[in-house]
């Protein structure tokens, strides 16, 4: 690090009101040139600048679904329609559609004998769990192993598979869509998967990262197929298929 802060300063700045060994943020600064705008971490106990802003949840248990919905992509869409600058600021944040706790208590559309914090948390978990300074953060999810290996392809699938759910969480199932959007939406997106495509090809350096790689936008097709296996399973748990 290039400052350093005394640790009992640190410790009695959150004494009163947070009492996990680790803290959760996001960076302040969300350029144009970033391939995302939103990028929040759980961090360990330790000082942060004003450019790491803080978030102190109420309902800590619940933090590892509000890390995987602020990383996720349907999320870092909604604040690029709000952001006007480069700072990602507390005002601009709580402006963002945040979904309520109570949604992950659900049953999980798409996996049956689990509710949606169950089948996101350990996904969360092993993205977050890869060195020993996050432990506390890992024990408070009930975990008790080893930290996870960083490797980079098992990661990028298990974000496809948040960032897919995320979509069917925020745009709802095509049966919801059909039934509850406006027609003007239907219009422009005849099923929520057009608009999960739309929304994915407004991420320009992402795709020409992807590109450059592999030769095709990679993320995309990815999160699509994930996105139709999570749609078709879920059509066929609530149809009792």
């Amino acid at each position: 690090p290039r400052y350093w802060v005394p640790e009992e300063e640190v410790e009695a700045r959150l004494r009163a009101r947070w009492d996990r060994g680790w803290l959760l943020g996001w960076r302040d600064i969300a350029r144009a040139t970033d391939e995302r705008t939103v990028i929040a971490a759980v961090i360990p106990r330790v000082g942060v600048g004003h450019k790491f802003l803080l978030m102190l949840p109420k309902l800590a248990q619940s933090v590892s679904m509000l890390l995987a919905l602020m990383d996720s992509i349907p999320f870092d869409f909604c604040a690029r329609q709000k952001l006007g600058g480069t700072d990602l600021t507390y005002s601009i944040m709580k402006q963002l559609p945040v979904l309520p706790p109570e949604v992950f208590d659900r049953p999980c559309p798409w996996s049956p004998g689990e509710t949606l914090a169950d089948w996101i948390r350990p996904r969360v978990l092993e993205l977050t769990y890869t060195a020993w300074d996050l432990e506390p953060f890992a024990r408070d999810l009930g975990y008790e192993g080893p930290p996870f290996r960083y490797d980079p392809e098992r990661r990028f699938q298990l974000r496809c598979e948040l960032d897919a759910a995320f979509f069917i969480l925020y745009l709802g199932t095509p049966e919801e869509w059909e039934r509850e959007a406006t027609p003007e939406l239907k219009a422009l997106f005849p099923t929520p998967r057009d608009a999960v495509a739309y929304i994915l090809d407004q991420f320009p350096i992402v795709r020409r990262r992807d590109e450059e790689r592999y030769g095709l936008y990679r993320t995309k097709e990815t999160i699509l197929a994930v996105y139709d296996e999570l749609a078709e399973c879920s059509r066929l748990t609530l149809g009792g298929g």
